[in-house]
């Protein structure tokens, strides 16, 4: 039989971005096929400039300095028994257990890394190279997994256009290819994406051309040209995240820099001489909250309490639709403050005053923020670095003025190793109650589609923060003047007159700092509205919703895209980040019903139903076995 009548008979499905997010659905297919779809035939194709398994983001060339943001026992890529869905549990590796099935020669050790898995504990933070041969490793075990009849085809190449009407076929065109691909189904795994300047992007871009200056507006780290920040030259930062992360370990270890740890401890930085002077800032003022250093121990928060299903059914049967402060943030409060407050009753019953029972019931009974809460939780818990404050968690240096700018550096000094005392110090396990409560209000955050900015922001300052060693560094080089803290409210100005940007900030009024460098530290917004991205951009224009905050609306319950009529497509997919389903991330710690987990499984059993009950029966072939269409691409 001829490859184009092949074509004809075979069913067939592209997915389009082979990162993390894609290998989980293949995963998922791989575990649901059985059950839904016996052994008929199927070609699997995916597109994806880089290999598949890491995808561009996690790829492998990138620099080995970069970390994962997570201990390795807190990544898996396989569902277990905790995770609600419909489909089988194919048990898997966390990325501790896949090192050290590496180190123990029960698996193959990944070419040039070997080294790498061998060193790699439970509690430390991989190198990203080290999670890319991870995950691609999770791709041919997935791979491997699919019933025999089943073709993977991979191109290494870019979608630019989907096309086909809703109840026929697709095409799915690729840069340089003449002929589409062509689908039953189409699913969207695409993870972080270039967007187009925005108005003041813009505005400061063509100041800098204007004045000979460099301006880097928001991107991956690992992919922006550093290369125009000169060593000992001042570079405002603006964004204090992972991101800032990133730049900081590449323009300082990255350009020969180098630790050492005194007798007690403490890092000391030797420059290169090489490092430009980072000044940074943001509307918060700190880095986000450095990873808990202590595992978990005791009873965990019955979890969800006062966000669960049946309240997120309760706010989408509203007939006037959600208000997010109104509505949804209370509950998310008294979801966090359960979580604390069990711990703290139940772990540190000396720092309270009354009996866990008898709290609870009030607790219950007490509206989010209300009087009769906060007099609850005065008469019960007598230390006020014991009772939740969330607001102050959120904007931590509201109010702090600094005399001059030796004491706002000592000031941002002394914040960051409280924290670092505080995340390591089981003594304060409510902490880790309150990250587990986050996670579980992700959850179902899910279901009620975009939800604004602050929810994203406000959960990875608490819960998606940098390694503590990363911190430690930050305070050597804060000690060595590589680094110098700008504070909280940020502002960042283009001043033609000197032709320079200044930025000053809340803490320190009428103090401006002046650089002819400015960085963006952070991904640029997932929006379809300005995406750089041609297939989603495409999508759009030809009639696919977006949300007013700019993310492609999908159902939720299978991650189909919705039009501008709310009509679920019934061959596209999307999964991912700049969807308004997004979860906390394509892999998660195991035994936490991660979201995406859930996600994955149910697009792909929405996949292979779909072709089992309204594909027609294809014609007998031989069995085929994966094979890479590379050549074809070019």
């Amino acid at each position: 039989m001829s490859p184009a009548a092949r074509d004809l008979v075979r069913p067939s499905v592209v997915i389009v971005g082979a990162g993390p997010r894609g290998t989980g659905v293949l995963e998922r297919i791989a575990a649901n096929a059985p059950e839904l779809y016996g052994d008929a035939p199927l070609d699997l194709h995916l597109v994806d400039p880089h290999p598949p398994g890491g995808g561009r983001i996690w790829r492998r060339a990138q620099s080995p300095l970069l970390w994962m943001n997570s201990m390795a026992e807190d990544v898996t890529m396989f569902t277990d028994e905790t995770v609600e869905q419909t489909g089988p549990v194919r048990p898997g590796p966390s990325l501790a257990e896949w090192a050290r099935a590496v180190r123990d020669g029960r698996l193959a050790a990944p070419s040039g890394l070997a080294d790498d898995a061998a060193a790699l504990g439970p509690t430390d933070f991989a190198g990203r190279r080290l999670q890319s041969a991870y995950l691609r490793w999770v791709y041919e075990d997935a791979v491997a997994a699919l019933p025999p009849r089943v073709t993977v085809h991979e191109h290494r190449g870019t979608a630019l256009r989907v096309s086909g009407p809703r109840e026929g076929r697709q095409q799915v065109w690729l840069a340089g290819r003449p002929a589409p691909l062509r689908a039953d189904l189409v699913v969207l795994t695409l993870g972080h994406l270039e967007s187009r300047l925005g108005p003041e992007e813009r505005e400061l871009t063509d100041f800098a051309a204007r004045h000979g200056l460099t301006y880097l507006p928001p991107a991956f780290t690992a992919d922006s040209d550093l290369g125009a920040l000169r060593p000992g030259e001042p570079v405002l930062v603006r964004g204090f995240g992972l991101a800032f992360v990133d730049l900081m370990v590449l323009l300082t270890e990255g350009r020969g820099g180098t630790y050492t740890t005194g007798r007690d401890g403490e890092l000391t930085y030797h420059p290169s001489g090489r490092e430009p002077v980072l000044h940074v800032g943001s509307r918060r003022g700190v880095p986000y909250h450095s990873k808990i250093g202590y595992p978990p121990s005791g009873e965990r928060p019955p979890l969800p309490r006062f966000f669960g299903p049946a309240e997120v059914d309760a706010l989408l049967a509203r007939p006037g639709g959600i208000d997010f402060p109104r509505d949804v943030r209370p509950l998310i409060d008294k979801e966090l403050g359960f979580a604390h407050y069990h711990r703290l009753f139940t772990a540190h019953a000396e720092r309270t005053r009354m009996a866990w029972p008898d709290f609870e019931e009030k607790y219950a009974a007490a509206g989010p923020g209300s009087a009769a809460l906060q007099a609850l939780v005065s008469a019960a818990v007598p230390d006020p670095a014991d009772r939740l404050d969330l607001e102050a968690l959120d904007h931590p240096l509201d109010g702090i003025r600094y005399a001059d700018d030796a004491a706002r550096q000592a000031g941002l000094r002394a914040h960051i190793e409280a924290d670092l005392a505080r995340r390591h110090d089981p003594a304060h396990s409510p902490d880790l109650a309150v990250f587990l409560a986050l996670l579980s209000v992700y959850g179902q955050l899910i279901r009620l589609g975009d939800h604004g900015p602050w929810w994203h922001g406000f959960f990875s300052f608490l819960a998606s923060g940098p390694p503590g060693p990363r911190l430690r560094q930050l305070l050597a080089l804060s000690r060595a003047g590589g680094v110098r803290f700008l504070g909280a409210g940020l502002t960042v100005t283009a001043d033609e007159a000197r032709g320079v940007f200044r930025a000053g900030s809340a803490g320190l009024p009428g103090e401006w700092t002046e650089a002819r460098a400015l960085v963006e530290a952070r991904l640029p917004e997932p929006t379809v509205l300005r995406t750089r991205d041609r297939l989603l951009a495409a999508l759009h224009a030809d009639g696919a919703r977006a949300t007013d905050g700019g993310l492609l609306a999908v159902d939720p319950a299978d991650g189909r895209i919705l039009d501008r009529a709310g009509r679920p497509h019934p061959r596209r997919f999307a999964l991912g980040p700049y969807t308004d389903a997004r979860g906390s991330g394509a892999f998660t710690r195991p035994r936490t019903n991660a979201p995406a987990f859930r996600q994955n499984d149910a697009t792909a059993r929405a996949l292979l139903t779909f072709l089992r009950d309204r594909t027609a029966p294809p014609v007998p072939v031989p069995a085929l076995t994966p094979r890479t269409d590379d050549a074809a691409d070019q």
